[in-house]
């Protein structure tokens, strides 16, 4: 059985880039941009100053409309990143 995958922390890098740190200790910087352009429901997002105002619900990142990506979504993110670095 997998281990749970929770967003632990995170915290505002730039632009639309948030540093977010996992339960299994990995750390990454996920750019939200593409979901903020491709998805209706982030569109608020585009404000900075809105999508800085984020908060943690005890699963992942959440903004005040709602707005969330599974933690186990931004993992493999992270995780690609990680071997693109290694490559």
């Amino acid at each position: 059985m997998k281990d749970l995958i929770l967003v632990t922390s995170a915290r505002h890098l730039h632009d639309y880039t948030l540093e977010l740190t996992f339960s299994d200790n990995l750390k990454a910087e996920i750019d939200f941009t593409d979901w903020i352009k491709k998805y209706p429901f982030f569109k608020p997002l585009e404000n900075i100053d809105y999508f800085k105002n984020f908060s943690l619900d005890g699963w992942t990142v959440v903004w005040e409309n709602g707005a969330d990506i599974a933690p186990e979504t931004l993992h493999e993110i992270a995780l690609q990143k990680q071997q693109l670095k290694a490559a």
